[in-house]
């Protein structure tokens, strides 16, 4: 018969003591609420080549005071695999590195005190997404605010951190593309209204205007030069003639002569 060690008295509790030391996970929060591009009111550029404005999350993450609140910008196709695990700030989601190797980085990080509820009377309640040039290349901020790479399609999510530990996430926003620009190289000079034809014709024209302009000044000038010329005309005065007349009743008196 084999020889048997004892079991030690502790061993069938150890099992259960390390499960409780373990750290137990916790749920993450999906809430309701859907990013989506700002409506109201209108904005210039809600759209550009490199930047999106969207609404802020106002009322939405109630409860979670002590929270960071993070904006996730993911590719389209990258967006179901992000891991919100992931911690803000490092290799896997600095912005520096999206979209390749990265495919979804975290920026613009706030409180629930930046996003107070109800909203107060005058409060910009709207962020640029993209709007950072200065720290796009600078790879001490990895969390930067750089502008997008691309038009996308880009879809994005808030997600509020504990520490280190997701607590609740929104739903993630529609597909946003942004404009493209357009090559130089593309732009056709034949389409209605910009035709070659058509601007010969408004270049002739112009010249055409400015002989007729010069020439009509030219006249002015002539004519006003021949009204001032008749006006200043003068003829020479008749010489006047002064006769000399001798008073002859002094002559005649003896006194006069002396």
């Amino acid at each position: 018969r084999p020889h048997s060690r004892p079991r030690h008295p502790g061993a069938r509790t150890m099992l259960p003591l390390l499960l409780l030391l373990l750290p137990t996970a916790h749920a993450i929060v999906e809430l309701t609420y859907t990013p989506v591009l700002t409506q109201t009111p209108p904005l210039e550029g809600l759209t550009t080549t490199s930047t999106f404005v969207l609404d802020q999350p106002r009322c939405v993450f109630g409860g979670y005071d002590n929270a960071d609140i993070w904006l996730v910008v993911a590719l389209d196709k990258a967006a179901s695999t992000f891991n919100n695990t992931a911690e803000p700030g490092t290799l896997e989601t600095s912005f520096q590195g999206f979209p390749d190797p990265v495919s979804a980085y975290m920026t613009l990080n706030a409180t629930l005190a930046n996003y107070p509820c109800p909203k107060p009377a005058g409060d910009i309640t709207v962020l640029r997404v993209g709007s950072e040039t200065s720290c796009a290349k600078d790879e001490t901020r990895p969390t930067c605010n750089g502008p997008l790479p691309g038009p996308g399609p880009y879809r994005v999510k808030f997600l509020a951190l504990q520490g280190s530990e997701p607590v609740a996430e929104t739903k993630w926003s529609d597909p946003i593309m942004l404009r493209t620009a357009k090559s130089p190289n593309s732009i056709s000079t034949t389409d209605s209204g910009h035709s070659a034809g058509m601007i010969a014709i408004t270049t002739i024209l112009s010249i055409l205007f400015a002989i007729l302009l010069a020439g009509l000044v030219a006249m002015l000038v002539f004519w006003g030069s021949e009204s001032c010329g008749g006006s200043s005309t003068f003829s020479k005065p008749e010489s006047v003639t002064v006769r000399r007349y001798n008073t002859h009743h002094v002559y005649d008196q003896p006194a006069a002569r002396l």
